[in-house]
């Protein structure tokens, strides 16, 4: 199915031009903000080839794989048009019956908790990041290649060179130095108030005007305020702060000065917030995070490795993965690197581990290995989510052993204690570059020992006598698979 027939059949399921408000996508999924989620054809679109899964809260997000879901979503935009702009401009009384009804639709069909939600909600301000966080992540690795083999004398450092690493660090300081204008719009999006005014806002964290010889005072500890403090948490919440007011003022201001008036006092209010009590708190919060992961890490040491990575495969099955990138940029922020990321992406390779076992075991079932083939390159990069809804969830137990799997490799990584990365966004062998200090061997280590542990397991496990299960096949995604794929569980622990 090409990417234009599977905008046009998702289009169909969802209920057609006047259902779909807004498309966007993530790495792996197209996601939809739709009028009405009752009409919506879940298992229709599940059904569809090349659809992994879907996943309904907030949003209708389907599952179609890395690259897929972005020329998918230019599709439907594509498709939508006209209808999809007029959509866009839907009168604050039509919004608040649209919200209201999928309130109720989400409820009844879900249950769908309000500390879910806003962990959603969180999620949805940096998605639209991905891509650039993960290009400048990528800088910043080559960079810092670089760096270690110039200073260790394995490379020249000659005007060249230097002036290379020059332009890669110009390069990624243009999203990382700027990110939090960046996560004010966002926010600013996901809060239903003007972009302007919330990257504006994301802007005033940075104190561009503040004089050296005359700084602002943190009124919670009494020194200088610092640019930049309580990072992307403080924007988040100061631009929720903004859309509170904003709602407020306009409510109540005459049309003929809504324009002029309310951006002004609503900006300055909650510039005012922000400087005088949400930076501290924010930079207070902050802190309480790099206090608590740190002694997280040496308290619980193995088994706080070997439960974080162990839970983070069904967090990213449930979408809600991306709630921990503002706090990966606060651990770079203040110490350089992220500790959790390298545990976190020992899931990555639990199913890559998995999935060669699944290939190992199950070679004689075509339509299996082939949606094993075509899940495994974006598995090793660090994207999990077409081996998660193409192959292990389906089969069930594979994906808990995957999940038991990744707690081993995330032990690993703790056991050493302080391996970090230097930037988020990046997963897999692609983190390599990034790793703090040159400890690259010991992810490396964490990748090989996983993907080494579940296919010398199923390899050598012997398979005669197993006992019979009571289905004779089951399904991978469009594919049926034969007893052979139906008994693997039984071959896994």
């Amino acid at each position: 199915m090409s990417n234009e027939q599977m905008a046009q059949s998702i289009l169909q399921f969802t209920g057609g031009k006047g259902n779909i408000r807004i498309v966007s996508n993530c790495m792996t999924r197209v996601r939809l903000e739709v009028n009405d989620l009752s009409v919506v054809q879940i298992d229709q679109i599940k059904a569809l080839k090349g659809v992994f899964g879907v996943h309904v809260d907030a949003q209708v997000q389907v599952i179609v794989g890395p690259g897929t879901a972005a020329k998918v979503a230019a599709c439907l935009q594509e498709l939508l048009g006209d209808a999809h702009k007029a959509a866009g401009q839907a009168d604050k009384e039509t919004a608040q019956e649209i919200a209201a009804r999928n309130k109720q639709v989400i409820k009844s069909r879900q249950k769908v908790s309000k500390g879910k939600l806003f962990l959603k909600t969180i999620s949805n301000v940096f998605v639209p990041l991905s891509s650039a966080l993960i290009a400048s992540g990528l800088l910043a690795g080559i960079q810092s290649i670089l760096v270690s083999l110039t200073s260790t004398g394995a490379l020249e450092s000659t005007a060249t060179v230097q002036s290379i690493i020059t332009i890669l660090r110009i390069l990624k300081a243009g999203v990382l130095s700027y990110l939090v204008i960046h996560v004010g719009v966002n926010a600013a999006r996901e809060f239903k108030t003007d972009i302007n005014l919330g990257g504006a806002l994301g802007a005033v964290v940075l104190l561009t005007g503040m004089s050296a010889d005359n700084p602002l005072v943190n009124i919670i500890t009494g020194e200088p305020l610092k640019s930049g403090q309580g990072g992307v948490i403080g924007v988040v919440a100061a631009v929720w702060v903004l859309a509170k007011i904003r709602k407020f003022i306009s409510k109540r201001m005459p049309e003929a000065l809504d324009l002029v008036l309310s951006s002004f006092i609503a900006l300055t209010l909650t510039g005012l917030i922000t400087l005088f009590f949400i930076m501290p708190v924010a930079g207070l919060i902050s802190d309480g995070i790099l206090i608590f992961v740190t002694k997280l890490l040496e308290i619980g040491g193995v088994v706080t490795g070997f439960v974080l990575a162990s839970i983070w495969l069904p967090i990213v099955m449930f979408g809600l993965h991306h709630f921990m990138t503002p706090i990966h940029i606060e651990l770079i922020n203040q110490t350089g690197m992220t500790v959790l990321l390298p545990i976190l992406a020992q899931a990555g390779a639990g199913q890559v581990g998995a999935a060669l076992a699944i290939w190992l075991k199950c070679r004689k079932n075509k339509p299996l290995v082939g949606i094993v083939k075509g899940g495994l390159p974006s598995g090793i990069l660090g994207i999990g989510e077409p081996l998660i809804y193409g192959v292990t969830l389906p089969l069930g137990k594979p994906f808990l052993t995957a999940c038991l799997g990744a707690g081993v490799g995330g032990a690993f990584i703790a056991s050493f204690g302080n391996v970090g990365a230097t930037s988020q966004a990046v997963s897999g062998i692609l983190m390599l570059p990034v790793i703090a200090d040159q400890k690259w061997f010991i992810y490396a280590g964490g990748l090989l020992l996983l993907c080494g542990r579940f296919c010398a397991h199923l390899l050598f496990r012997r398979t005669e006598g197993s006992r019979t299960t009571r289905r004779n096949s089951g399904r991978v995604g469009n594919a049926v698979i034969p007893q052979e794929g139906a008994l693997l569980w039984q071959h896994l622990v």
